[in-house]
């Protein structure tokens, strides 16, 4: 049936097992061997680690029963369900081409919206098992292609949207630009315009934004995506009516809400700088923000102030409740020089911003504990001071 997956897998009672031994030590199961004479122990430490990985990011899959799962690699690089269910809400509700399918967790979510879906994958076998999953979910309305996505599309007939998910080509490390991945978007872009109204590119977070901005053409949209001030996906928004400028999202979301910021370059570019001495307030911006580089505008924004150019660190004498980011309360500071005859914080927090120390030095240097609820932020001060802040986090 399916050579990612054993259908014995499938069976009641090694489903039972599976569910009741999610906390269990992979390594002494693969040392024990498997209770099922059909089932492999190393078939059942996929499920296991699969369905555990599950819980947190993809909560539906966990939750229905009779989900197969692929390998690690191939689950560490499908979306999570909260980030899917972003991007559905940016897609047309007509037909769609994901020309990279993967795990198809995009795909589920798109499914709840456009009118058919076509999952293109290469791996006949991964293609298969999210064919199984779909119809666990009762989805009837996606397509399983097998095969050369490229060669897929160029026969099809145009589309609502077309989503990409291009991954680092083989022996390339980091990936900071769109060349360095495969399929190549930036050759085949004349293509997908031509194929689909919208064109939806993911990114990974290392992704340079202003490189990917001057390699594609007809960018209305760049929406920077962070899940609990993680910075999780770039995504790049195409359409054949460009316009002026790309419009930036920040899209913030956490447990409880998403929060969506957005910006200008041009209006960021001619902001003058503002910056001040530190107050009584301090506040961190959310990861997303600072991806996008969006340093000054926020300062108009919130009514905050930098504390140096190159610190990204902000400032108020009045509580801003509303800022998308950390706030915390200013105990005290003072002159770096003068913390080391400080020997009363054994416990803290450190984090460092335009500094020239890291955070692990600075706890192995002056023997500070990590965690507890005061923090110390190492920074650079408007008169090019360093500077060492005590603070509490403000809950939100």
């Amino acid at each position: 049936m399916y050579k990612f997956v054993n259908p014995e897998i499938l069976n009641t009672a090694v489903q039972d097992f599976i569910n009741n031994n999610l906390n269990i030590d992979i390594q002494k199961l693969i040392l024990k061997g498997s209770p099922f004479p059909k089932v492999t122990v190393q078939e059942l430490a996929v499920q296991l680690e699969g369905k555990k990985k599950a819980q947190k990011k993809i909560p539906k899959w966990f939750n229905t029963s009779g989900i197969l799962y692929p390998p690690k690699l191939n689950l560490e690089q499908s979306s999570s369900e909260i980030t899917a269910n972003y991007k559905a809400n940016l897609i047309g509700n007509g037909e769609l081409i994901d020309l990279t399918g993967g795990f198809g967790v995009d795909d589920m979510a798109f499914a709840a919206k456009a009118e058919l879906v076509y999952h293109c994958e290469t791996n006949e076998a991964l293609s298969e098992l999210v064919k199984h999953n779909a119809q666990q979910f009762e989805l009837k309305n996606i397509e399983f292609i097998v095969g050369d996505s490229l060669s897929f599309l160029k026969q099809s007939r145009k589309v609502d949207t077309i989503y990409v998910d291009p991954s680092r080509r083989a022996n390339t490390g980091r990936v900071f630009l769109l060349k360095d991945c495969e399929p190549n978007v930036i050759e085949n872009l004349d293509l997908y315009l031509q194929k689909a109204k919208k064109v939806i590119i993911k990114a990974a977070p290392l992704l340079d934004i202003s490189s990917a901005l001057a390699d594609l053409k007809k960018v209305n949209e760049v929406h920077i995506i962070s899940v609990n001030n993680e910075c999780k996906e770039l995504l790049f928004v195409l359409e054949n009516h460009q316009k002026n400028e790309p419009k930036i999202y920040c899209a913030l979301i956490n447990d409880s809400k998403t929060t969506i910021e957005q910006f200008s370059y041009s209006e960021e570019k001619a902001l003058a700088l503002k910056h001040t001495a530190l107050a009584t307030y301090l506040y961190e911006p959310d990861v997303a923000i600072l991806k996008a580089g969006f340093f000054k505008s926020i300062t108009l924004k919130y009514q905050v102030a930098k504390l140096h150019q190159h610190t990204h660190l902000y400032t108020s004498t009045n509580l801003v409740d509303d800022f998308p980011g950390k706030i915390f309360k200013v105990i005290k500071s003072g002159i770096f020089q003068n913390f080391k005859a400080d020997k009363s914080i054994a416990k803290a927090n450190v984090v460092t911003r335009n500094f020239d120390l890291k955070p692990d030095e600075i706890k192995k240097k002056f023997k500070i504990k990590d965690g507890g609820s005061t923090y110390l932020f190492f920074s650079t001060n408007s008169k090019d001071q360093k500077i060492v802040i005590q603070a509490e986090r403000l809950a939100k």
